[in-house]
C-alpha cells in the first residue's frame, strides 16, 4: 500500500474507533426477516417517494433499477434493492431518508452497548451486526443475509470504506456494491448524493423538508462568527492531528459559510491532516478549538493532561467545543451538528 493511503487510513483510523487495528502511526416496499435477528428489511413503499432526480434515476420496481454510483460504476438491476447493508456512515445517512438497512458493519455500538454516536439514528437493536471494528466483516452472515445491495462511503475512489481488502472479493460476488465519495466535496454534495440514493431506493422523505429548513437556518448564522480563529483537531495518545479543511465535507461546508478554520502549513502525505506532537500543540494560534468526539479520539479530560495542550488561550479560556466529525450525511444530522456548533460559537469571543 502507498504512503499516503497507509497514512490517511493510520488517522482516519485512529480517530475512529480503529487504532488497535493499524499502527497509524451501506423489491420496493417489500420486508424479510433478516437472520436470526428478524431486522425489518427495507425502504420504504415506493409509492410515498418523490421522482428520482438523479444523473441516473432508478426506474420502478416493475422496469427494474439503476443507479450510478461515485466510482462510475452503473448499477442495474432487474427489482429495486430491499435488502440494502450498509456501512455505519452511510447507513446513518439512509435511515434518516427512510431506508432501513437489514445489516451495518463499522463502529454501531460501544462497550456498554449502547449505540455508538457514528452509527446516527438507526436502531441497532432491529439490524445485523456484521462487524464493529476494523478489518472485522462476517462474511457468512453476510451472505445468509441475502443482500440486494452494500453501500458505502469512501475517502480514496474505490476503496470502500470498512470493507477489509482480505474479503472484498467475495463481498462482491455476494450483491452489488455502491459507494459514495466524502473527499472534495461539500457536506451539502454528499447529502444530495445519499438523498438521490434514498430515493433510488423508493425511501419515504417525510421529515426531510423540515431538516432541511433547519439546517440552512443554522448554516446562515456561521458568517457571524467569521472574525473568530477555528482550529480543529483529533487527539491521540501520543499525537494531536491538525486537519487540512479541503479534505472534509463537514469542514468545506463550514469555510465555505464562513467559518475561519486554520489550516495546517505543511500536511502530513495523504493531505487529511499534520500530525503535531504533545509539545507542539502549541503551532497555531487559535481563539477557539474543535476536538475530535469519536470513539478512540482522546476524551477532553485525557487531552488536558497535556501540559503544553493545556495552556494553549483557547482551552484555558474554556473554547474547547466538540467536532462530531462523523455526523450523518443527512439534513437531520447536520442540522443537529451546526446548531450544536453554532449554540457554542456564541459563547465564543476573539482571544488575540
Amino acid at each position: 500500500m502507498s504512503g499516503p493511503v497507509l497514512a490517511r487510513r493510520g488517522f482516519l483510523a485512529a480517530t475512529a474507533g480503529l487504532a488497535a487495528a493499524l499502527t497509524l502511526s451501506a423489491c420496493g416496499g417489500g420486508t424479510r426477516a433478516a437472520g436470526d435477528g428478524g431486522a425489518t428489511a427495507s425502504a420504504a413503499p415506493a409509492a410515498s417517494a418523490a421522482p428520482a432526480a438523479s444523473a441516473a434515476p432508478a426506474a420502478s420496481a416493475a422496469r427494474g433499477w439503476t443507479f450510478t454510483d461515485d466510482r462510475d460504476k452503473k448499477l442495474d438491476l432487474p427489482e429495486r434493492p430491499s435488502r440494502v447493508v450498509a456501512q455505519v456512515g452511510a447507513a446513518a445517512a439512509l435511515w434518516d431518508f427512510g431506508v432501513r438497512p437489514v445489516a451495518v458493519f463499522g463502529p454501531h455500538k460501544l462497550a456498554d452497548g449502547s449505540r455508538d454516536p457514528q452509527v446516527g439514528n438507526v436502531d441497532i437493536a432491529k439490524v445485523e451486526g456484521l462487524g464493529n471494528v476494523w478489518d472485522e466483516f462476517n462474511v457468512e452472515k453476510y451472505i445468509s443475509l441475502q443482500p440486494d445491495l452494500l453501500v458505502s462511503s469512501m475517502y480514496v475512489k474505490g476503496d470502500l470504506w470498512y470493507v477489509p481488502a482480505k474479503s472484498k472479493e467475495t463481498i462482491e460476488q455476494v450483491a452489488p456494491t455502491a459507494g459514495v465519495m466524502l473527499t472534495g466535496r461539500s457536506a451539502t454534495q454528499v447529502i444530495g448524493r445519499y438523498e438521490e440514493l434514498a430515493r433510488s431506493l423508493g425511501a419515504d422523505l417525510r421529515g426531510v423538508p423540515e431538516a432541511k429548513a433547519r439546517m440552512e437556518a443554522a448554516t446562515r448564522e456561521l458568517a457571524a462568527f467569521k472574525d473568530l480563529k477555528i482550529l480543529m483537531m483529533s487527539g491521540g495518545a501520543d499525537a494531536m492531528w491538525v486537519v487540512n479543511p479541503p479534505e472534509y465535507p463537514d469542514i468545506v461546508h463550514l469555510t465555505e459559510n464562513g467559518l475561519n478554520i486554520v489550516k495546517p502549513a505543511k500536511v502530513d502525505d495523504g493531505g487529511f491532516f499534520q500530525t503535531l506532537s504533545w509539545e507542539n500543540a502549541d503551532t497555531y494560534d487559535a481563539d477557539v478549538i474543535l476536538y475530535d468526539t469519536r470513539t478512540q479520539s482522546l476524551k477532553p479530560e485525557e487531552m488536558l493532561k497535556k501540559p503544553t495542550f493545556a495552556k494553549l488561550p483557547a482551552v484555558k479560556a474554556g473554547q474547547f467545543y466538540p467536532w462530531r466529525a462523523e455526523a450523518p450525511f443527512s439534513y437531520q444530522g447536520y442540522a443537529a451538528f451546526l446548531e450544536e456548533l453554532v449554540s457554542n460559537l456564541k459563547k465564543a469571543k476573539k482571544l488575540q
